[in-house]
């Protein structure tokens, strides 16, 4: 199955590698110098006292340009760009660039509830799905050196706020205790900033931290 989702389309060179690769860029390179204030603020576009609360944070990296996030609820430690905000909820953990321009969810996967047997068959047919649903969009799955899936999703269409057409990753990460449980980290850029994206979701795949 996952052969026939590699069919798909060809996103990018840089999806061709076997693994995730930062490319030289550091979470300073998308860091904005606020000495990690953004995390403790609100969302302003949200009512006090409606929507998610703030995540936890864990230690502010201003050498270099990351705040380490705990996301409780899911049981998931992330570093994100200083300057970025975070939120947490009874279902999963999101943090966002100052512009919302990057989008970051973070999420407990049961592979069963979503009709798959495990996440080789998750990556293989979920790019089937968002089509279904977008017939725009083009994608790609590739398993990584590490035994997770990097789904690459193309000409998504943008979202409210955004201004241009958008590109998405999935990282779909197996409990290895569990085949049928696991961690799915999705992160959305704009469409013209695709290269720049997967570089970031190399970094964030490298910092991230799972409590099985």
């Amino acid at each position: 199955m996952l052969a026939a989702a590699l069919a798909m389309c060809c996103v990018g060179p840089a999806f061709a590698q076997k693994a995730l690769d930062a490319g030289g860029l550091s979470f300073r390179d998308f860091a904005v110098d606020d000495h990690g204030a953004s995390f403790y603020r609100g969302d302003p576009t949200v009512p006090n006292g409606q929507g998610p609360g703030s995540a936890q944070v864990l230690e502010i990296d201003n050498k270099n340009g990351l705040a380490r996030i705990r996301f409780g609820s899911i049981k998931v430690d992330v570093a994100v760009p200083v300057g970025w905000m975070a939120s947490d909820d009874a279902e999963r953990g999101v943090s966002f660039s100052a512009d919302k321009s990057y989008r970051l969810i973070v999420w407990r996967v049961d592979f069963a509830f979503e009709g798959v047997k495990d996440a080789e068959q998750y990556a293989a047919t979920k790019g089937g799905v968002i089509k279904s649903r977008y017939p725009s969009v083009e994608s790609q799955a590739r398993k990584l050196n590490d035994g997770s899936f990097l789904i690459a999703y193309e000409n998504v269409p943008p979202g409210q706020g955004d201004r241009e057409r958008r590109t998405v990753f999935d990282n779909v990460i197996a409990d290895p205790a569990n085949a049928k449980a696991g961690v799915l980290m999705t992160l959305g850029v704009p469409a013209s900033q695709e290269d720049r994206g997967l570089k970031l979701m190399a970094l964030l795949r490298s910092n991230l931290k799972i409590e099985w």
